[in-house]
């Protein structure tokens, strides 16, 4: 399994159209064949800060991810919505074992 952190800190005037941007974006990702999750979470102590948790099943599907429609709609609409670039950072399953997802 392919696991991808990005965190992400949008403008304090953007949190709630981030928010429906993102979950749309989580919802239809989360039914890829290749996507396992796709988590969003808020920051509580900083409404502004937000975190995506992808994991996929193969390299092929993270491609697969970056081609599809609603990935292309997010990240325009979200793109003005960045107080600083997003940040990534690629991990490997460790628990659940890859055949638990």
């Amino acid at each position: 399994m392919l696991v991808l952190l990005v965190n992400i800190h949008v403008k304090p005037e953007c949190i709630e159209a981030f928010k429906l941007a993102t979950i749309e974006n989580s919802r239809n990702s989360a039914l890829e064949p290749g996507i396992a999750r796709f988590d969003v979470v808020q920051q509580s102590e900083d409404p502004t800060r937000f975190s995506l948790w992808e994991v996929y099943h193969t390299e092929e599907a993270v491609a697969a991810h970056k081609q599809t429609a609603h990935f292309a709609a997010w990240n325009e609409a979200v793109a003005d919505m960045m107080a600083e670039p997003r940040s990534r950072v690629w991990y490997k399953s460790v628990f659940p074992g890859d055949g638990n997802w």
